[in-house]
């Protein structure tokens, strides 16, 4: 009879519950008092009473009500959310700081919880704590979600308060590095000032992320050192010749540029899905030469000679010219498989367009390449009023071995095999 009695409460708590946040009191204190006619001693009939006792400034009442709760039940977060209230509105620093830390042992990402320990420590002049929980409290809350308006106006003071300890962290760590940084004049610095901004919360922390193979102990490199690719050279000698022969396509053939995004049915996608705002003038498909298109550029084909492809059953190499049209965005994504680098060769860049991969936002310089991770995610856009153009092709990690290679392909046609053909991510 008592668990009946139990469940029947619970959920009189939770219409009651529901009815105060809509602010139906009358119906709220109807619930309650049906509650406490059924069960007056259940702990979330008691944790419900205190509430209301707080709402009505009368937070020894309340505090009382919730050690009783505590006897009978230690492990609903609610009863020690309202603890902490109380405690805090009767001045008990300790006990209020005890019952969040209850909270938190329950559910570790409680954001109001992880809020109010910040606040807590923020009341305390404990500024350092306050913004270390804030930052806690901040980085637990998923990108995109949607959170209640009454928490925006908090976690907006969270942000200010995590940028103001993360500036003053800056110039206390700038001023204990200085004389590290003079025994070393003469040595790059570039990969230390990346971890520094990261910890410093000044950039986000971006890793590979490929949508079909990952290949581990692969570095997540944005763009690698043009040094490493000295074959480049021979590529960018001919870009003239490339981007003559882009150009005649263009201004003879244009509809032979397909879209590159095709059917794609994710949202971010939309503004460029089936449209010529991307497209490209394909040389190698998806492993496959496009003979017709070659014979269009012989120029453009012998500068690729020497290009170390990357040849992947059905998914590479892959060598394109890509047009992005004026005000045009390719929104941020990742690539599929990080055994495998790009190479961009522009061709035709007006000023308003620019690259970013990861935290590291390049401007594309017309015949100067370069390579980079696009497992990493990266987004490109053009501002300008006329088209950008770049050719485009696929190569081999350095990294991966010639062993690994060949593996990483039969894997690879292993999986067309078993689907009959590479999935659609692929």
């Amino acid at each position: 009879m008592s668990s009946v009695m139990d469940q029947g409460a619970s959920r009189l708590i939770e219409a009651a519950t529901r009815a105060f946040a809509e602010g139906r009191a009358r119906d709220a204190e109807r619930y309650l008092q049906q509650a406490q006619t059924l069960a007056p001693r259940h702990p979330m009939v008691l944790n419900e009473a205190a509430r209301r006792k707080l709402f009505e400034n009368d937070p020894a009442g309340a505090y009382a009500l919730l050690q009783e709760a505590i006897k009978t039940e230690t492990q609903h977060s609610d009863l020690w959310m309202t603890l902490a209230a109380a405690s805090n509105a009767l001045g008990k620093p300790d006990e209020e700081l005890a019952a969040l830390e209850q909270v938190l042992a329950l559910e570790p990402r409680n954001l109001r919880a992880l809020l109010q320990v910040a606040v807590f420590h923020e009341t305390h002049d404990d500024k350092r704590a306050a913004a270390a929980s804030y930052r806690t409290a901040l980085s637990s809350i998923p990108r995109g979600v949607d959170l209640h308006p009454e928490m925006l106006a908090h976690i907006q003071h969270g942000r200010e308060v995590v940028e103001a300890n993360n500036l003053a962290l800056e110039t206390f760590l700038q001023e204990r590095l200085e004389g590290v940084r003079r025994e070393h004049p003469d040595q790059p610095t570039k990969r230390f000032d990346r971890c520094m901004d990261t910890l410093l919360q000044k950039q986000r922390i971006f890793r590979q992320q490929p949508t079909f193979m990952y290949f581990p102990q692969l570095p997540s490199i944005e763009f690698y050192e043009r040094s490493d690719f000295p074959w480049l050279d021979g590529i960018e000698a001919a870009a003239d010749d490339i981007r003559a022969e882009f150009l005649d396509v263009f201004t003879e053939d244009k509809m032979a540029l397909e879209p590159y995004v095709q059917g794609m049915p994710h949202d971010a996608w939309k503004a460029l899905n089936n449209s010529r705002r991307w497209s490209v003038y394909y040389l190698w498909k998806a492993g496959k030469a496009v003979s017709e298109n070659m014979a269009r550029c012989p120029k453009t084909m012998a500068a690729l000679e020497a290009w170390p492809k990357c040849d992947l059953p059905g998914s590479g190499p892959s060598a394109v010219f890509s047009l992005l049209d004026a005000k045009s965005r390719i929104p941020p994504h990742t690539g599929v498989n990080n055994t495998r680098l790009i190479v961009h060769l522009p061709l035709i860049v007006p000023e308003g367009c620019g690259f970013r991969v990861g935290g590291e936002t390049r401007e594309w310089e017309p015949g100067k390449a370069f390579v980079f991770d696009d497992t990493i995610e990266h987004e490109a856009w053009n501002d300008s009023d006329v088209p950008r153009a770049v050719m485009i092709f696929d190569i081999w990690n350095p990294l991966v071995t010639l062993a690994e290679r060949e593996m990483v392909k039969a894997l690879t046609a292993g999986v067309a095999d078993f689907y009959g053909e590479l999935p659609s991510y692929v």
